[in-house]
């Protein structure tokens, strides 16, 4: 049965790879987001495009207006991006729960609400958020609350995402094409990561499975290290570049929060994705490094 699909953050890099997949599959979605050159080229694949941000919750609320699935991935950056979600989650799920036709609710979160996890953890460890992702576990647990009834509500926490030309990988990649890959810390740790076309395909076995509901990883495993990935990208290019370790306590002047969630040691498992059905067709940033390079080039040239 054909969906209608509401999509926040429908112009962002996850945002715009789930809208794809969902249109792809035969669904009708509705595109809020802010790059209005982006939304016009979801309208041509077939989205209803909406201009509309996480300051403006009552008009993102509207557009939803209908929608059998609403999908949260829109990420405001600011500092004052936690409290503009929370806003529109406490707006938006009663609104949610509210309907007599039952309704989907997925949410976007991150593996970095885990913190550590040097041994493997699947969707039932306890939760450990690093500093840069703290705000996530009260957003998640009112989510978890609103289930009931009518609504059911998913969480999927991405692994590092990447793959289009864009995400923390294509940082790595901007670096090596610039000379210098800078790795915070030894290097030693491990990045589950997931290819964006992948996770999107997360997204649209959750959303057309009737009864899946909790939490989600979106995981490849992978299980490769930062150095895996830097050193996969030195080997690629005809000139190599160098590889500088930066001690965590400079990265933080340089980085603040963000250096400790890059330096996590993290082994994820996607036990409850796998028994989905759900399998990534790409493992590894460090075995597609050609590719990625590929795109990293076509999606910033000129």
């Amino acid at each position: 049965m054909a969906l209608r699909v509401c999509v926040t953050g429908g112009t962002g890099y996850i945002g715009s790879s789930v809208v794809e997949i969902f249109l792809k599959a035969g669904h009708s979605v509705v595109a809020i987001g802010r790059s209005q050159e982006r939304l016009r080229l979801l309208e041509s694949l077939g989205a209803e495009a909406v201009p509309g941000d996480m300051e403006h919750p009552a008009d993102l609320i509207e557009a939803a207006a209908g929608a059998d699935v609403v999908v949260h991935t829109a990420f405001e950056g600011s500092a004052r991006g936690p409290a503009l979600e929370r806003a529109l989650l406490d707006a938006w799920l009663p609104a949610l729960k509210q309907a007599t036709a039952p309704r989907a609710f997925l949410y976007t979160s991150g593996i970095w609400v885990l913190g550590q996890a040097p041994v493997a953890v699947d969707e039932s460890a306890p939760l450990a958020p690093a500093a840069i992702s703290a705000w996530r576990a009260p957003h998640e647990a009112l989510v978890r609350s609103a289930h009931g009834g009518a609504l059911r509500t998913a969480i999927i926490r991405p692994g590092i995402v990447f793959g289009g030309g864009q995400g923390i990988v294509s940082d790595l990649v901007k670096q090596a094409l610039n000379g210098l890959i800078r790795v915070v810390g030894p290097g030693t740790n491990h990045w589950p990561g997931v290819h964006h076309r992948d996770l999107a395909e997360l997204y649209l076995r959750i959303a057309e499975t009737t009864d899946a509901d909790g939490v989600y990883h979106g995981t490849d495993g992978a299980e490769e290290s930062v150095n895996d990935i830097a050193e996969a990208l030195a080997d690629h290019l005809a000139q190599r570049p160098d590889i500088r370790h930066m001690p965590l306590e400079e990265a933080r002047t340089k980085l603040g929060p963000f250096a400790d969630a890059l330096a996590l040691d993290q082994r994820v498992l996607s036990t409850r994705a796998h028994a989905l059905g759900w399998q990534p067709t790409v493992r590894g940033a460090s075995t597609h490094v050609a590719r990625l390079v590929q795109e990293y080039r076509n999606t910033n040239s000129g």
